[in-house]
């Protein structure tokens, strides 16, 4: 009988001191106000959005959420085609200049 005794005092100190760390780890529970219908945390300008706007952009991270590595590459390359087509039109419209 005492030994299912501590085992049982023992379980629950376990049990919470898991639910401490997790409660440390995951925040105490409070939810952010909703964000209106449309709208989103990501930002991004309404026009001319460069390399550096696509370099910077983060994403909010849920518990089913992506894999940070291919969404980062794939900013990558599309900052990188950004800085390539900006390059392109800033030459053609020097061309038409001097034309």
């Amino acid at each position: 009988m005492t030994t299912a005794l501590i085992y049982l005092i023992v379980m629950v100190l376990v049990a919470a001191v898991v639910f401490l760390l997790a409660s440390l780890v995951f925040g105490r529970g409070e939810e952010l106000a909703p964000l209106p219908p449309g709208a989103s945390p990501t930002r991004l300008p309404a026009e001319d959005v460069t390399s550096q706007d696509v370099r910077d952009l983060k994403f909010q991270q849920v518990l089913r959420g992506y894999k940070m590595t291919e969404v980062d590459w794939a900013l990558q390359r599309l900052a990188d085609e950004v800085d390539v087509l900006r390059a392109r039109v800033a030459e053609l419209e020097a061309e038409r200049e001097h034309s």
